[in-house]
């Protein structure tokens, strides 16, 4: 009797037992929302899975969960947290008001391949990611060659504005001077890679992975390779490697895996110390940092990363940034990262830009043939009512700027080339330009000098901290009525960039007249020319 009392004591409690699970169960949708998310906001902040030792599987549970913590359960191509800084165009200024500009000039092709990448996947172009210049840069024009001593060479063009009827447009080019890369200096390469829970996608880690493989396979024995990747905690992968060793390096490449937080600081202070044991007199010293840019434990503010890089570039080792991946851009970070660790940065959305990148433009990025290069223009306010850069809006520099050399300016890679636009009014022209009633200077005290503007750029070799000074007129002479080829394409890459920006500047552009303009060019022979003219192609269908 006992025994059944028992019994049936013990299905009683397993009764309410399951009564309160069943109840508890009936919390609300949202309530389960809630709750899912401080769970996986606690998962992904997990120590012990901070090492990147998650299985494929976990892996992608976990960067599943992580998206439908925001979708509330429905993994949708809309979840978004890419960044971009703002951007504020700059206008027309007054030459008797405003006679000098001055900027860093800028190497970066990022902006173009990822609004490329935009375009391409059907989505609308963030205005903030369209930064100008770069997108003039990603292309290559038929410069002079430099002669002598000097790293690159000043190229000029002058003609009519094909969307202000009222301006002249002035291009200014320089030409880097390119190396044998049999004879170049020998590297010392830190690769960083980032391989958080983030990267896990065909477009991040996996396509990093043939990025670098690509890299390796231009090195020699006398290069040394060192491999340093991140997530919840650094790790040291491969250390000073000889670059012939290339199954070794390829091997550590290939056994990555993604998963974890993002502990950048802690990366690039691990990569800059290998950097350093492992630094080569005479050599490329550098750090390539690859990540999607979501940098989200330690140190993550753009003013400390900033100084973080600051700090660490007076060593002599430069900093180079690959972004990859859809999404999760942090573009103002990268950005920020390779503009002050002397590097450039480079969007990577394809097989094909990682080899434009890494092996067909191997020496800009690699190697520096001169840093700290500003360009200064002075107007002759007697010719020139007003101007306007067109891009370089975070490039710019105050006029003290120019002669201190203690400012830090942009490098210039081997090969690489730095285009720049003015918008130019001249005093004859309709436009106005609003000026100032200046006090102490008057219409008398213009020069009468025929010259229309200098050019005056200064840069440092790459072992020196004493610039030098470069000067070139530009006047009348300077100008054709038909447009050079080279002046034709930067407009119109110019002009597509400042469609894609709804620009207040654009006039009378559009995506037909960039067509129209280049319709007689033969841009077959140049893969990445032809490809800017499909793009404006579907632009245009797309109105």
């Amino acid at each position: 009797m006992r025994k059944l009392i028992t019994k049936l004591l013990c299905i009683c409690m397993a009764v309410v037992m399951v009564t309160a699970t069943l109840t508890g169960c009936e919390k609300s949708k949202e309530d389960s929302k809630e709750d899912s998310k401080e769970e996986i906001s606690n998962m992904s902040a997990t120590p012990e899975e901070a090492d990147g030792t998650y299985s494929s599987d976990d892996t992608y549970n976990l960067v599943e969960m992580e998206k439908n913590q925001v979708t509330g359960g429905t993994n949708t191509e809309d979840y978004n947290t890419e960044e971009y800084n703002t951007i504020v165009e700059s206008s027309f200024k007054s030459a008797k008001d405003y006679p000098m500009s001055t900027f860093s000039v800028d190497v970066d092709t990022a902006s173009y391949s990822n609004i490329r990448r935009m375009i391409n996947n059907g989505g609308e172009v963030v205005p903030d990611a369209v930064r100008v210049e770069e997108m003039i840069n990603y292309f290559k024009y038929d410069y002079s060659k430099p002669t002598g001593d000097t790293p690159f060479s000043v190229n000029t063009e002058l003609s009519e504005c094909p969307w202000n009827e009222n301006a002249k447009l002035l291009l200014i080019g320089l030409q880097a001077k390119d190396i044998d890369l049999v004879d170049r200096p020998n590297s010392n390469l830190v690769f960083l890679l980032d391989v958080s829970g983030s990267m896990y996608s065909e477009d991040k880690l996996p396509l990093m992975q043939k990025a670098f493989i690509m890299l390796t396979e231009n090195l020699n024995e006398n290069d040394r390779i060192s491999i340093v990747t991140y997530a919840g905690m650094e790790k040291v992968v491969l250390e000073g490697a000889r670059g012939d060793e290339t199954m070794k390096i390829v091997g550590a490449l290939e056994e990555l895996s993604a998963g974890g937080s993002t502990a950048g600081a802690a990366g690039i202070t691990k990569a800059y110390e290998l950097a350093e044991e492992y630094y080569i007199e005479g050599g490329n010293n550098r750090v390539i940092l690859a990540t999607d840019g979501d940098l989200n434990v330690g140190i993550t503010s753009e003013g400390d990363l900033t100084r973080l890089i600051e700090n660490k570039r007076e060593n002599g080792v430069y900093l180079s940034v690959l972004g990859f991946g859809t999404g999760n851009i942090k573009d103002n970070k990268m950005e920020t990262l390779a503009d002050n660790g002397n590097g450039n940065y480079s969007y990577i959305d394809s097989f094909l830009e990682a080899k434009k990148v890494l092996v067909e433009e191997m020496g800009g990025t690699l190697f520096t043939v001169a840093k700290d290069v500003k360009l200064q223009v002075e107007f002759n306010p007697a010719y020139i009512k007003g101007y306007r850069l067109i891009g370089y809006e975070n490039r710019m520099l105050n006029t003290e700027d120019f002669n201190d050399d203690t400012k830090d300016a942009g490098e210039i890679g081997a090969g690489h080339r730095v285009t720049a636009l003015y918008e130019l009014i001249e005093s004859s022209s309709k436009q106005e330009v609003p000026e100032s009633d200046l006090k102490y200077q008057s219409e008398g005290t213009l020069s009468d000098s025929k010259e229309w503007l200098t050019i005056n750029i200064r840069y440092k070799e790459p072992d020196q901290d004493i610039s030098q000074l470069l000067s070139v007129v530009v006047d009348e002479s300077n100008y054709t009525s038909i447009m050079p080829e080279n002046l034709l394409f930067a407009s119109s890459v110019a002009a597509f960039g400042m469609l894609l920006r709804d620009s207040q500047w654009k006039g009378t552009a559009s995506y037909q007249m960039i067509l129209d303009n280049l319709s007689n060019q033969d841009l077959l022979e140049d893969v990445y020319k032809d490809e800017f003219i499909s793009i404006v192609k579907k632009m245009n269908r797309i109105g």
